[in-house]
């Protein structure tokens, strides 16, 4: 039997959801076949298998999440009874926390302290000691597992004041749950004990929570909120906005489109901002730049970036060496990428990269927005609708195509006067857009 494992789908990867199964235990499967769909950081995508024979169990729920390297299934010759001895060890390992009773051993250990230290003292007032208070002495190490640690960061809660009622007193997950719903008021950090006064006044309650339900957020949305969060404390942003007349663009792209050889190389109006994005970066190479860990990274290839909203959040792919690439193959590339990136068929190496961006709310009727740039990129461009507006010309007021642009920049590696210039070489292209089919 061969255990099907949970992948590692990026660097910065540590542990993957099981969304669902797409096979199910006594199925035939062959080399190649997708057997379930999983969740990363970055996006959801289905895995493969790597053997041939039946599913013979799955060791991992649907909806729970576990570490790279964790196995969750196991192919086999037929349905298995029982989970192989090397798989049983593994889930055990990774559970005990959970689960296992305190050992004798940990006990014993706790009852040979003196016992003025076994156990704290009732104040002399005859009150209770509060169930929130830490049970561990001074200087001992708080012990809690990985998913205790990342449970109490994202919800706020000070692990010093929660009692552990694992092994040893280490703090599982059974400890947390109940402060992480709102069964339980989140405990306050531990402080020194104060000395008790008679007329000292009692503090006051601490308000009710608003009302609601907790929901868990999507892996993809965590990672992109603490990206956003991280880019707007960190990167000095400024915003440089501009109008592009889009008529000649408009009656360029339906000559263009009327020639194409199939849908797939039928050209977008985002497809031509692509291009001339890529193209003004070539004059302006310090938008193609990327900021970190205090490091200036200049880059000679340009690759775009393209925000895909899908069910979960955010992904932006990217188009390899935009600059050199033909509107046709924009078109087809783009297409794919969308595509996969909304039903979970990308490769890592497609999203992770990229040196510079475009987010595009033109579809949905949008003005004008101004976005957050994707670290440690150094720009990050906003496109909203093509409208039909008054536009006066040669004395003369007509209707005419139009479309605002906001490039959001890093004042550190950029100014307003560069910016202005680069806007203006992408507004040159966009209004003549024949220089796009030949550059």
């Amino acid at each position: 039997m061969a255990n099907v494992i949970m992948p590692k789908m990026g660097d910065g990867m540590e542990e993957g959801t099981l969304l669902r199964w797409l096979k199910q235990v006594g199925d035939q499967i062959e080399v190649g076949d997708p057997i379930a769909e999983i969740e990363t950081d970055k996006v959801s995508l289905e895995i493969e298998s790597t053997e041939s024979g039946v599913l013979a169990k799955t060791l991992v729920a649907e909806g729970q999440a576990v570490p790279i390297g964790t196995s969750i299934a196991v192919v086999g010759a037929e349905v298995a009874s029982e989970t192989p001895a090397p798989v049983a060890e593994e889930l055990a390992n990774a559970e005990a926390e959970e689960k296992a009773p305190e050992p004798v051993a940990a006990a014993a250990s706790v009852a040979s302290k003196p016992a003025e230290a076994a156990a704290p003292r009732p104040p002399s007032n005859g009150a209770s000691v509060p169930a929130s208070a830490p049970v561990r002495d001074p200087g001992d190490r708080l012990r809690a597992s990985p998913i205790v640690k990342r449970l109490a960061e994202e919800h706020g809660l000070d692990l010093n004041a929660i009692v552990g009622t694992g092994p040893g007193g280490r703090i599982v997950k059974d400890d947390v749950m109940p402060f992480v719903t709102g069964a339980k008021q989140a405990p306050a950090a531990a402080s020194a004990p104060a000395v008790s006064a008679p007329d000292a006044a009692p503090a006051p309650a601490a308000p009710a929570s608003a009302a609601g339900t907790p929901r868990e957020m999507s892996r993809i949305r965590k990672t992109t909120g603490r990206r956003m969060v991280e880019a707007k404390e960190q990167i000095p942003h400024f915003y440089v906005s501009t109008v592009v007349g889009m008529d000649a663009a408009a009656d360029f792209r339906e000559t263009v489109n009327a020639q194409a050889k199939d849908e797939a190389s039928k050209v977008s109006f985002n497809d031509l901002i692509v291009k001339a994005a890529a193209l003004a970066l070539r004059d302006f190479p310090n938008l193609n730049t990327s900021y970190e860990n205090d490091t200036w990274y200049d880059h000679a290839n340009i690759d775009i970036n393209v925000a895909v909203a899908i069910e979960n959040g955010l992904i932006a792919p990217f188009v390899r060496d935009a600059d050199s690439k033909s509107l046709g193959a924009i078109a087809r590339t783009t297409k794919d990428l969308i595509g996969r990136a909304r039903n979970g068929g990308l490769d890592p190496s497609e999203y992770q990269g990229g040196t510079f961006t475009i987010s595009n709310l033109g579809m949905f009727d949008v003005d004008e927005f101004i976005a957050i740039i994707n670290p440690p990129q150094a720009a990050i461009l906003a496109i909203g609708s093509i409208a039909d507006v008054p536009v006066v010309s040669e004395g003369k007021v007509r209707t005419g195509k139009q479309m605002k642009i906001t490039l959001s920049a890093d004042h550190r590696l950029t100014d307003g006067a560069e910016v202005a210039r680069f806007l203006m070489v992408v507004k040159g292209f966009l209004e003549n857009p024949m220089q796009l089919a030949i550059s």
